[in-house]
């Protein structure tokens, strides 16, 4: 090692205990030529005895023992104190990993981030995640690594570290008040405890809501209070999130508090006594609480990191249990806690109104005013404003390029805001995504302060032989999801030499929604898209009824459903298009046919599961009016005591027939709403509107009767 290694290393080694006193970290910035910064990374690694150092890098690249990015997304739920997270060699910058890596330093703990030197210049090779076909990575814009690498470049409050040239520490500041000593000893903080109370004397029909950034010990507190109410005699606690990994921190307090306990399975922990935990995947929740199986009076929901799930699930297992706790983390890799907070507060003033919030504040790892925390906020953009609330004269939807968003800081900030606040699934990856992802197109609305954003991507425009084989199943390419799942599931070639503009996030301020904010965006933008040649107009989203009733309303169609619940939010894939030209005209009837001749038989099978609302929206279209004998049959079975079953094609009609009715018609009847569900959910995918068969059956007849007095009339057309 030489001098001024040694010296440089000596001096961070003391500045990690000056940072350990405050019970702070840092980010350290190593930058410059990749094996120099590899040796003098490997000087501090042996320099003192970290608590659980980790390498992040490619393993053939490392000089220790090291984690590529995907195994460490399977190692997470420890605690670090030193973190060399290597970019500078095959793998890259992977941003969601930065955000993972630095919530696990502990107090004292060094982020080592090994730069290239003139890092931000040119891509990284983990934008090959982003090069869609054609595109080679190489060929990408790097606008998002050189907004990371101005941000370092102005910063004080990091150590910046290039071998050869220098060592510059950051100067601390004076640190907080320390916090207040906290007189539970199962619990890290004040309010992590006040969490844990409130979770222990949950009410019925009082749901309590918690939020908290990274590292403040919200799964630690949710796994605390699992242990103290089995303890005192709860027979079952039901615990879901978005995967089981998501929950190792509650299990492990869990298995901690109560070591006579043990797992039965892997999902599955009791007590010698008979008290358990289970937990459920959100979709084998879903399905259960749909069928019965779960909820009722005594019953405990927890439901981490609930900001990932889409509000309608965690509407249903509001309905159905009658204890639940939401818990959301605010930043990150998770989902957006704010934006779940906005969305479903509305969910829950409207079914539970006493419902009650509560945050946590005080980091568990680390001290306020932490450092490194702060950098990583500033780079993520985990703090993005939301932008202030301005009544717009006139909704002008301007088109926005990638370079003049990344050329105004203020403002890429405010459209992020708006993207976390409307998305459950916003990540620190879809930064870049945004600003050198190929294809990608803005249109906003609102200057300074942006009200609403279309985000849109290209696609397809392949030649006939590429188009065969994906069809085929022989190819891949990488992106054009919309097209490329319509050729590879329908066999339809033409889908794929078609140019597509597909519409990836489309996001309202909360204050201005329901004020034709979206229409506009869109509409403006299809205009943009005919005038270029564009083909098709589409979109991909979850099956949600408001959702498909939007895009219905402005003129689209399903075109393919997925025919399996997404294991994360229990939703099945819509996909619908509208066409633009001529050939796209072609593509979508072809489409549609193939649709409509595949939904009876998809209904009856594999989609038995799908929402009982969004089935009548998938029939509406082109229902022919019912002839003499089928309005005879649906009226044996309203008025008479004719069987359902017997009557089967006949009550399909109806409900084909009452759907387009209804839709066509912008039906604000509830209860005539729920009639046209209950006949769809029975004629179409076998779903008896009770398990009774007696009840059934009055259940159905009344349905039917509504129907046939809404929507059928002496004088109504025969076909």
């Amino acid at each position: 090692m030489s001098g001024a290694l040694e010296r440089h290393v000596g001096a961070l080694v003391a500045h990690s205990y000056r940072l350990e006193r405050r019970r702070w970290r840092q980010l350290v910035w190593l930058e410059g030529e990749p094996a120099a910064c590899r040796r003098a990374a490997l000087a501090l690694w042996h320099a003192r005895a970290w608590r659980a150092p980790l390498w992040v890098a490619d393993p053939k690249e490392a000089p220790v023992e090291a984690l590529s990015n995907k195994k460490v997304h399977r190692r997470l739920g420890g605690e670090h104190q030193l973190v060399i997270l290597d970019v500078s060699g095959s793998q890259g910058l992977d941003p969601d990993m930065l955000g993972v890596l630095a919530g696990t330093l502990s107090a004292g703990g060094l982020c080592v981030l090994i730069t290239p030197a003139g890092w931000g210049r040119a891509p990284d090779p983990d934008y090959a995640r982003l090069s869609d076909y054609p595109r080679a990575w190489v060929s990408l814009t790097a606008r998002y690594l050189a907004r990371l690498a101005g941000i370092l470049k102005a910063s004080h409050h990091i150590v910046r570290w290039q071998p050869g040239v220098g060592l510059k520490l950051a100067r601390l500041g004076a640190s907080g008040a320390p916090g207040l000593v906290c007189r539970d000893t199962a619990c890290r903080t004040g309010d992590q405890a006040q969490v844990v109370d409130q979770l222990v004397r949950l009410k019925r029909r009082r749901p309590l809501v918690i939020t908290a950034d990274r590292g403040r010990g919200k799964s630690a507190a949710l796994g605390i209070a699992c242990a103290r109410l089995l303890h005192s005699g709860v027979s079952e606690i039901v615990v879901t999130a978005p995967s089981r990994e998501a929950i190792q921190s509650l299990t492990e307090r869990l298995e901690a508090l109560c070591p006579q306990g043990a797992w039965q399975t892997p999902d599955h922990f009791a007590l010698p006594s008979g008290q358990a935990l289970r937990y459920l995947a959100p979709a084998a929740l879903d399905a259960q609480v749909q069928a019965g199986g779960e909820g009722g009076d005594g019953a405990y929901l927890l439901v981490d990191e609930a900001a990932a799930l889409p509000a309608a699930l965690l509407a249903r297992w509001l309905d159905a249990f009658p204890r639940v706790a939401f818990a959301s983390t605010v930043h990150g890799y998770e989902g957006s806690g704010r934006g779940f907070a906005l969305r479903f507060r509305d969910v829950l003033d409207r079914r539970t109104p006493l419902w009650r919030a509560a945050k946590l504040q005080t980091p568990v790892r680390w001290a306020a005013f932490d450092p490194l925390e702060a950098i990583v906020k500033r780079l993520l953009l985990l703090d993005a404003p939301l932008p202030t609330a301005e009544p717009a004269a006139a909704l002008v939807a301007r088109a926005l390029s990638p370079a003049a968003l990344a050329a105004a800081p203020a403002l890429l900030e405010k459209l992020f805001g708006l993207l976390v606040q409307s998305h459950y699934r916003t990540a620190p990856s879809d930064l870049r995504q945004l600003m050198d992802g190929p294809g990608v197109g803005f249109r906003v609305i609102g200057e300074e302060e942006p009200q609403a954003v279309l985000v849109t991507f290209e696609e397809g425009g392949f030649d006939t032989t590429l188009a065969d084989d994906v069809a085929r199943g022989e190819r891949r390419p990488r992106g054009h999801l919309l097209a490329q799942s319509l050729a590879a599931h329908t066999g339809s070639r033409a889908a794929l030499e078609a140019r597509w503009r597909r519409v990836a996030r489309v996001a309202t301020h909360p204050e201005r929604r329901r004020e034709g904010l979206g229409r506009a965006l869109i509409e403006a933008d299809m205009r943009d898209a005919r005038a270029q040649g564009v083909a098709l107009y589409g979109a991909t989203f979850g099956a949600e009824a408001s959702l498909l009733r939007f895009w219905r309303a402005l003129g689209f169609l399903p075109v393919r459903l997925g025919v399996t619940q997404e294991t994360s939010t229990g939703e099945y894939a819509v996909m619908v298009a509208r066409a633009l030209n001529a050939q796209g005209e072609a593509v979508l009837a072809s489409l549609r046919a193939g649709f409509e001749a595949s939904l009876s038989s998809l209904l009856a099978f594999e989609l038995t599961a799908l929402p009982a609302n969004v089935v009548p929206q998938l029939l509406s279209d082109a229902a022919p009016a019912l002839n003499a004998r089928e309005q005879q049959d649906a009226q044996d079975v309203a008025y008479a005591h004719r069987d359902p079953a017997l009557a089967r094609a006949s009550l399909q009609a109806l409900a084909r027939w009452a759907s387009a009715d209804i839709e066509r018609a912008g039906c604000a009847d509830e209860a005539l709403r729920a009639s046209l569900e209950t006949l769809t959910a029975w004629a179409f995918q076998n779903r008896a509107p009770a398990r009774a068969p007696r009840e059934a059956n009055q259940r159905l007849r009344q349905a039917v009767r509504a129907l046939c007095e809404a929507t059928l009339s002496p004088g109504e057309p025969q076909r």
